[in-house]
């Protein structure tokens, strides 16, 4: 088989991706969870008289166990190939890669299944926003902000 004829099997079987509603629905699925994590703040700042600091903290808390939860539940995966990036690139995203390592070395043992896989998927994310951040932090020093 010649790399053209491989190509075009791959073409053929490869599903066509209307990029116009992936976008949009993207967009409006994570705008949901957006709206969902400031109702959660209000929530918090009426029910608990906190501050919004605070009430941050518990609304971020509150989306990661709803995330874990799904996951182990086996929802998350179904909605996920419902609504795509509108669900994994928030916070929840970040919570079910975390919960579906864990779930899925858990077998292994604490330390060489659980200890050592659990950040295969998003231990990417923390280095780069660490990165990120240190990067942002000089420049606004450097700026004097």
């Amino acid at each position: 088989m010649t790399k053209e004829e491989y190509k075009d099997i791959v073409k053929k079987h490869t599903p066509k991706i209307d990029h116009i509603k992936s976008m949009s629905l993207a967009f409006f699925i994570g705008g949901f969870i957006g709206m969902i994590g400031q109702v959660l703040i209000d929530l918090y700042i009426n029910i608990f008289n906190i501050t919004i600091k605070d009430a941050g903290t518990y609304m971020i808390v509150t989306l990661i166990f709803i995330s874990s939860l799904l996951t182990s539940l086996g929802f998350f995966d179904k909605i996920v190939e419902k609504v795509r990036c509108g669900i994994i690139v928030p916070i929840t995203g970040f919570a079910h890669a975390m919960t579906s390592a864990a779930i899925e070395y858990r077998k292994d043992g604490l330390i060489m299944g659980l200890g050592s896989n659990i950040f295969k998927i998003t231990g990417s994310v923390i280095l780069y926003g660490i990165i990120s951040a240190y990067v942002f932090g000089l420049i606004r020093i450097i700026i004097g902000g």
